[in-house]
């Protein structure tokens, strides 16, 4: 059951571990679930599927494609569902940037481990990995890859130490990081441990074995409990980096503001215009225009005389802020147009806004896109 071998050379002095790790996803084929309707994330995607969420003005999915490209990985696979049309719009099938990503569309949702069954045949007899569509993170897939082929087994989960547990599921382990059970979303006095599934596993391809065809099966709920009442051995392994699961508005914002701050490896794009300041191509800014970072400000935008903008604060490209208007805390997707003299406050704004002169926006709002907020409005 163990992972399949690589005729691969060896240099003298060098460990087999050592070269695996070089080797990175070379030949891996990575799997994203991307099929979920990401409700927790409403309004924001009521017309846009979570995957193509901007995170520092770059889709969610785009991240992912970077994630596996930097480890060497070439070969992607992604199921659709809810807005599925959306995603392969924006990513076509094929090759992207040395990337071949290949879909497969479910008229109705098959879970995480019945998404992946679907792409059994082409990932034929190779060990692969499966990321979450709603994982942001710069996990190292190579230490990753590498430290589930050393185990020699059928699955490795990757975990990281969660602040608040009752947000998750926990993952229970031996000293040797074995898997021995799961707490669901235990209050913290309760919690076993502190470590939760990131949603980004390794696999052999008997895993297969385990996944009924053409019906929903879910791994934390179906797969790995039958791991545990058959004794079948499966490992996790503590990441050494950035998690977030992006699922909702509070989590979202938050994975937007740390990868402003630098805190998660990921290209955010601009030349800085300041300290803690970046601006993309062809940015207009009238006088006396206030900065306070951190501040991201996409392509095309427009920013009106006297304007305060108050970081963390993101916005997207083609954004135009009037004179005196004033934006702090905030996220805002490409194409506001927030009018003289608003403010807004720790907000989340959709594509295409419309804000009128005067409007108060107060922190917590979230607008969904293309949504018109008249005159004076609170």
């Amino acid at each position: 059951m163990g992972p399949k071998e690589f005729e691969l050379a060896v240099p003298s002095g060098i460990s087999q571990a050592k070269v695996e790790m070089l080797r990175g996803l070379y030949g891996t084929p990575v799997v994203l679930l991307t099929a979920g309707a990401g409700t927790r994330l409403r309004p924001l995607t009521g017309t846009v599927p979570k995957p193509l969420a901007p995170v520092v003005n770059r889709p969610v999915f785009g991240h992912l494609l970077d994630l596996v490209r930097t480890h060497g990985g070439a070969e992607v696979f992604a199921n659709l569902h809810y807005l599925g049309h959306l995603i392969e719009q924006a990513y076509p099938a094929g090759n992207s940037g040395g990337v071949s990503i290949t879909y497969r569309h479910e008229t109705e949702l098959l879970g995480t481990a019945g998404g992946v069954a679907n792409f059994r045949e082409a990932i034929g007899d190779r060990t692969f990995l499966v990321l979450s569509g709603d994982a942001f993170t710069d996990v190292d897939l190579s230490a990753f890859l590498a430290s589930h082929r050393a185990r020699g087994e059928v699955a490795t989960v990757a975990l990281t130490r969660a602040r608040d547990v009752s947000q998750f599921g926990v993952v229970i382990t031996d000293r040797n990081g074995r898997i021995e059970g799961f707490q669901e979303k235990p209050a913290p006095k309760d919690a076993l441990s502190n470590l939760v599934n990131c949603g980004v596993y390794a696999f052999e391809p008997e895993i297969f074995d385990f996944i009924p065809s053409d019906t929903f099966v879910d791994f934390g709920h179906d797969v790995f409990p039958a791991f545990l009442a058959a004794g079948i051995p499966f490992y996790g392994w503590t990441i050494d980096g950035y998690w977030n699961d992006i699922g909702s508005i509070h989590e979202y914002a938050r994975s937007n503001f740390d990868a402003l701050l630098g805190l998660v490896r990921v290209e955010v794009d601009g030349c800085e215009l300041r300290p803690f300041v970046r601006v993309g191509a062809q940015v207009k800014i009238g006088p006396n225009v206030e900065f306070t970072g951190p501040i991201l400000i996409g392509d095309g935008c427009r920013i009106g005389a006297g304007a305060k903008l108050r970081g963390p604060l993101i916005l997207g490209t083609t954004c135009e802020i009037g004179a005196g208007t004033v934006i702090s805390g905030s996220i805002a997707w490409s194409g506001m147009n927030a009018g003289s003299g608003a403010a807004l406050a720790d907000c989340v704004v959709g594509h295409h806004v419309t804000i009128a002169p005067g409007v108060v926006a107060e922190p917590g709002s979230v607008i969904a896109s293309h949504a018109v907020i008249a005159d004076e409005a609170v």
